[in-house]
């Protein structure tokens, strides 16, 4: 795989965080840009019209753009990834039965001011928060390139829309949560660490069905067939457990 780290520019960053900022998006997804960035004033921004609040997140963030080392986080990101990087496709390889360097040879990730790092599929790119370390920007990239290749796998295997690989469709929750099974692998554990603190969406991690953790369940599902059943049946676990899953994701 090759991954090209660049900087979009400040007018990226201030979409890519409005993705989040607008609409029904809940407070987990709202905190973390105010308190990374604790100049903003929430209840004012909250007040303004849409327009007029991606002008005052620019006017406020602009500052911080202007004096990021983002230009050396381009660098050293796109060092560690390089020399990361045969290890990582050996492991994904063996995880999802296919050649990922053939397939994924034009990723951009985006280092931006947003904290949280959205994926878009379809243009196969994805952001990094650029405060991260060398390290950092290699766990959520893995993350990521685990969702682009799990979605090559499933659309080839399903044939469906891509329109229902994000949220709030239960093919998204159980992407999100398969994530954590193959990054047991441990060429990829040691090499995420943001792993032992957690991988995926905190709430997984608590939720329960059947008296058992599903995490594991679905661990234990992953190990015992190819992905392409592994996917089969995970997906027919999660949908007869719909509605105690979305009980516990609230």
């Amino acid at each position: 795989m090759r991954l090209t780290f660049q900087d979009p520019g400040l007018g990226y960053s201030i979409d890519s965080i409005l993705e989040f900022l607008t609409g029904d998006q809940s407070d987990y997804w709202k905190s973390p840009l105010f308190y990374f960035y604790p100049q903003l004033d929430r209840t004012r921004f909250e007040a303004l019209p849409p327009k007029e609040q991606a002008v005052y997140l620019k006017d406020a963030l602009q500052g911080v753009y202007d004096s990021a080392p983002i230009a050396q986080k381009l660098e050293s990101y796109q060092s560690h990834w390089e020399d990361n990087r045969s290890v990582v496709e050996e492991a994904l390889s063996d995880a999802f039965g296919l050649d990922p360097g053939a397939l994924y040879n034009d990723l951009v990730v985006n280092v931006t001011l947003n904290s949280i790092s959205p994926r878009y599929l379809q243009e196969r790119r994805f952001d990094v928060f650029y405060l991260n370390s060398p390290k950092g920007a290699l766990g959520v990239s893995l993350h990521e390139m685990v969702h682009f290749l799990w979605f090559y796998v499933w659309n080839r295997h399903f044939g469906d829309s891509f329109a229902e690989y994000e949220t709030p469709h239960l093919k998204w929750v159980l992407s999100e949560m398969a994530v954590e099974s193959i990054m047991r692998d441990e060429r990829l554990r040691a090499r995420n660490p943001y792993f032992e603190s957690g991988c995926v969406y905190d709430y997984f991690y608590q939720m329960r069905i059947d008296g058992a953790p599903i995490l594991d369940t679905l661990n234990k599902m992953y190990h015992a067939a190819p992905i392409e059943s592994f996917m089969e049946q995970s997906y027919a676990y999660c949908l007869t457990h719909k509605k105690e899953i979305r009980a516990q994701m609230r």
